[in-house]
């Protein structure tokens, strides 16, 4: 009995064994591949610099013409995830360094390293005649500027009219005030306002005059409704006193001596 306990107790110590073995090995394999995410995902993302270049190298490399979908899977084998392809080379294309054209139904694109300089070049010659002409605006501005300032003076006689010029400034911004008080007295106001009323009075008879039609219409279609028609009348404003309007005379103004 004593022997089989032993062996009992020896064959389970063995397996106790080789279990924890196993347990080991398959933490340190499942640990691997972690140990390796983590570390890529330390790895700094290209910007967006960096992947224009890294596409723009695929064109020089091979100076040949591509399919969108052949740049996608050109692209992840320099860097450049084939999700971003796209936007890449549509930032390209939109600062002309790299061509397109549709052919049949597929569009390709292209560019070569001389098309990119002469590119640079054009650029290049632009903002050095733009620096140019600024420089000869900014030298036209300083003699301009120094012309100006002649008979100008610090003096005794510039300090008086320059104080002199200031009261009429504020005299002519009373005066204006002023007059802005009698606007609704301008006669041209109230002219522009007596073609207002014209305007409004040949218009108000015009439409009165639609209605009295438009009655007219409904009484000979609909005779037998005569008692509905005149009640919907009164209820929108159509009365027996709805006539047409008649513009009072205008009375001049009298003026006294006084305001002759």
């Amino acid at each position: 009995p004593a022997k089989n306990i032993f062996w009992i107790l020896l064959q389970y110590a063995s397996s106790q064994f080789w279990f924890i073995i196993s347990v080991q090995l398959q933490l340190q394999q499942s640990q691997l591949p972690i140990i390796g995410d983590f570390e890529m995902s330390k790895k700094r993302g290209l910007s967006l610099d960096e992947k224009r270049e890294k596409m723009l190298q695929i064109f020089y490399d091979s100076q040949g013409f591509f399919l969108l979908k052949e740049l996608e899977k050109s692209g992840p084998k320099k860097g450049v995830i084939s999700q971003s392809v796209k936007d890449v080379i549509q930032s390209l294309v939109d600062d002309d360094l790299v061509f397109k054209d549709k052919i049949g139904t597929s569009v390709y694109f292209w560019s070569l390293p001389s098309c990119a300089g002469n590119q640079l070049r054009t650029i290049y010659r632009k903002l050095d005649t733009d620096l140019q002409n600024n420089n000869k605006r900014h030298t036209e501005l300083v003699e301009q500027c120094k012309a100006l300032k002649k008979g100008r003076e610090e003096s005794d006689a510039r300090e008086e009219a320059l104080n002199e010029l200031k009261s009429i400034e504020q005299k002519h911004k009373e005066l204006k005030e002023e007059l802005m008080q009698y606007a609704d007295n301008d006669p041209a106001t109230i002219e522009a306002m007596k073609k207002a009323i014209e305007v409004a009075h040949s218009a108000a008879n015009r439409w009165t005059d639609n209605i009295f039609t438009l009655r007219q219409w409904c009484s000979n279609n609909f005779p037998q409704a005569k008692e509905q028609l005149d009640q919907l009348y009164n209820e929108v404003g159509i009365t027996d006193d709805f006539d047409y309007l008649e513009l009072p005379a205008v009375v001049p103004l009298a003026v006294t001596e006084g305001e002759l």
